[in-house]
């Protein structure tokens, strides 16, 4: 059995933050173009199944259309659910987790949220991260990076920026024993 592989696509504020401390993602606005999506679309078709935490789901439950649609969708928390949309609730470690995705064939997870994300980068769990910077300072907010054991070393695949002033890195996470 192949090892699910982890992938983050996320957008950040200059100072590192994800959502304003109410959790609004309306700054993301400031870098919206017609018919540039940032290279979403073709991430999004590489994965079979997302992996995202309550915080993202119930956010998304908001959105029109369903955002998930033709792809698995998984739900890292602990409280009982119901389904809306065909989703499954999980919950264990990060080394858990990815072991039942892997149990159920996926081959490529997005992983999204900050909680998850920084959960799952502290146990190793990342394969690789795009990281797209949108020109702006929020000051305080959701922070998309938690604390660490060590340092993660990353080694940077393509560097993009776009009239609009997003950067965007996309990155490996170095696994142990390589330089």
């Amino acid at each position: 059995m192949d090892e699910t592989r982890c992938s983050v696509f996320i957008a950040h504020s200059v100072d590192g933050f994800i959502a304003r401390p109410d959790g609004g993602i309306d700054w993301l606005s400031i870098v919206e173009a017609p018919g540039e999506d940032y290279g979403y679309a073709a991430f999004f078709a590489t994965v079979d199944a997302l992996l995202i935490g309550r915080k993202t789901y119930e956010l998304a439950l908001g959105f029109e259309p369903w955002p998930y649609e033709g792809k698995r969708l998984f739900v890292l928390t602990t409280s009982e659910r119901t389904a809306k949309h065909g989703e499954r609730f999980v919950r264990g470690t990060p080394a858990e987790v990815k072991a039942l995705l892997s149990a159920e064939g996926v081959k490529r997870a997005y992983v999204d949220g900050g909680n998850v994300i920084q959960q799952f980068l502290a146990a190793g769990a990342i394969d690789d991260l795009t990281l797209s910077q949108v020109p702006i300072l929020l000051g305080a907010g959701v922070r998309l990076f938690g604390e660490l054991k060590g340092d993660l070393r990353l080694d940077l695949e393509r560097s993009r920026s776009f009239p609009s002033g997003l950067v965007q890195n996309e990155y490996a996470l170095r696994r142990s024993g390589t330089t």
